[in-house]
């Protein structure tokens, strides 16, 4: 049975479009202001909302998430706000949420009892950058019973084994690092991103979306022409810090037209 976020991917693929999912840190400036952004930004066109923890050593992170998460942390932000986050936004939106957040997090608050949370909060699944799926065993298992995707990371340095791996071990969709390094604005991407995607898809992926380095329309039509969606964060988040909920809906719906200039010739 597909997923809540396989669903979103695949009717966006049937729309001929690829699918915008939107990043951003929870309890950012506020946790009210933070629910508020989210569920605008899904309102602006947003298919899958990847929302985000706010952790004390962001190593994935580029300057402006850190910014945000930092600030977050400072008004007082805990684990069990992300759940009454996630609470209210599915209450108020049917676009599926998914968490990305380091693994260390999840271990703190225990593992079954995260899932079990996430699930009972209306929450999709997770996206674990710092955990590999032979380390996750436990985690499987977690979202095996509580019905939640499980997104892991693919690398254009992975080998052909471990994206096998990967590809088989997650659900919901791979998250396609686009160049490697921290998350950011790139002016160009890596045409590592496109040959990445083929290979994952030669190693039994069915949806792969692309992330890391995408902050334009263009960029997004661009990626949406070889795989099954663009993964923004960066440029959403300066959005809501110089614009607040509005400016941030302004960007996301120029965002969300790249989408729909994508070049199906050259998928």
């Amino acid at each position: 049975m597909t997923s809540t976020v396989e669903r979103a991917i695949d009717r966006a693929r049937d729309e001929g479009r690829g699918a915008f999912v939107g990043y951003l840190p929870v309890g950012y400036p506020d946790l009210a202001t933070s629910i508020d952004a989210a569920v605008a930004l899904a309102e602006a066109g947003a298919d899958i909302l990847e929302l985000g923890p706010p952790y004390s050593d962001p190593v994935m992170d580029g300057p402006i998430i850190q910014e945000a998460t930092k600030a977050a942390l400072e008004a007082g932000f805990r684990t069990p706000d992300l759940f009454t986050a996630v609470r209210e936004i599915s209450g108020r939106t049917a676009v599926p949420i998914l968490v990305m957040t380091y693994w260390n997090l999840v271990v703190q608050y225990g593992v079954d009892r995260y899932a079990a949370d996430l699930a009972a909060a209306g929450g999709a699944g997770l996206i674990t950058p710092d955990i590999t799926p032979d380390a996750a065993a436990e985690w499987v298992d977690a979202a095996e019973r509580h019905g939640l995707d499980r997104v892991f990371l693919a690398a254009p340095t992975s080998t052909n084994e471990r994206l096998e791996m990967i590809a088989g071990a997650s659900r919901g969709f791979v998250y396609t690092v686009s160049t490697m390094g921290i998350t950011g604005e790139r002016a160009e991407l890596d045409q590592a991103a496109r040959e990445l995607v083929g290979r994952l898809r030669a190693h039994g992926a069915a949806r792969a979306c692309v992330g890391i380095g995408i902050s334009t329309a263009d960029q997004i039509a661009d990626v949406c022409a070889y795989a099954d969606g663009a993964i923004v964060g960066t440029a959403l988040v300066r959005a809501l810090r110089d614009g607040g909920v509005d400016g941030l809906a302004e960007v996301a719906r120029e965002l969300a037209s790249g989408t729909r200039r994508r070049d199906t010739d050259a998928a």
